[in-house]
């Protein structure tokens, strides 16, 4: 399913942008192919020093997971928890082989082999945080290649300004040209700062949300495994772990009430 979001946020930058350009006048002016290569060219090279072949191969992959709606339902891995407690808890954790297979998640899938396995409580823990921070060092890395691109083309489009302003002051003996020489070095930094800031930084930043949303759903999982290795009450663990959820959002609500809150202040200032 689409990312709504992300579609309608660069679709309307786009729009938007581009509809003040036709507004002004003459668009043409606006293309540019020098500036094109300075700053997509130059965007891609440093992306390339700066990250192995096999981290951009991931690109493709990082593009879908931030257009595509592919969230982990945190009801269902409660609801799928629960039934497992209720089933341990009636006949037993080895009884719990015969799921595993039908478990969808394989982070999920894992944990409960490992409580079937019969592995202590301390093993477990420390195997799955061991795996939940693998996780989110790969998702660092996918998020900091778009992060590195939003940092490298304003830098090229500067860079790009330069070129073209060298170029302009070689042709001083023409005044014709200065008009149009520095029209031309102003738009990379044009493009450089339109490619950073409607595409590459926004994308890392959806990237860094949806990471979030993963480790915190891992995290459920992993507390839920626990729960039912101990062999506590279905009925609690499924408390338990929705309040696990609740607690985790409440520093997010509290940001927000702060700002609400610091905005009437200086109203009212």
């Amino acid at each position: 399913m689409m990312n709504l979001s992300t579609v309608i946020g660069i679709t309307l930058g786009i729009v938007l942008v581009v509809g003040a350009i036709f507004l002004g006048g003459n668009a043409i002016i606006f293309l540019s192919l020098q500036s094109i290569m300075i700053v997509l060219g130059g965007t891609i090279a440093g992306t390339f020093v700066s990250f192995s072949l096999s981290d951009l191969k991931k690109i493709p992959s990082l593009l879908k997971i931030c257009f595509t709606n592919n969230t982990i339902d945190s009801d269902s891995i409660i609801e799928v928890l629960v039934e497992l407690a209720q089933k341990a808890r009636r006949e037993g954790l080895l009884t719990l082989e015969q799921d595993i297979q039908e478990i969808d998640d394989p982070f999920l899938e894992k944990g409960v082999q490992l409580v079937v396995d019969g592995t202590e409580p301390e093993l477990v823990k420390d195997i799955m945080e061991t795996k939940l921070a693998y996780m989110e060092n790969r998702h660092s890395n996918g998020k900091s290649i778009f992060a590195k691109m939003g940092a490298l083309s304003p830098a090229f489009g500067m860079i790009g300004t330069l070129i073209g302003l060298i170029q302009m002051l070689s042709q001083l003996d023409d005044p014709s040209q200065l008009g149009s020489g520095m029209a031309v070095a102003l738009i990379t930094t044009l493009y450089g700062a339109f490619l950073a800031n409607l595409f590459f930084i926004p994308l890392s930043n959806k990237l860094k949300i949806k990471s979030q949303e993963e480790v915190l759903i891992r995290e459920l999982m992993i507390e839920g495994i626990l729960s039912i290795q101990a062999g506590e009450n279905p009925r609690i663990i499924e408390e338990k772990l929705k309040a696990f959820l609740s607690e985790e959002a409440k520093p997010a609500e509290n940001e927000e009430e702060q700002v609400d809150t610091g905005r009437v202040v200086g109203e009212n200032a």
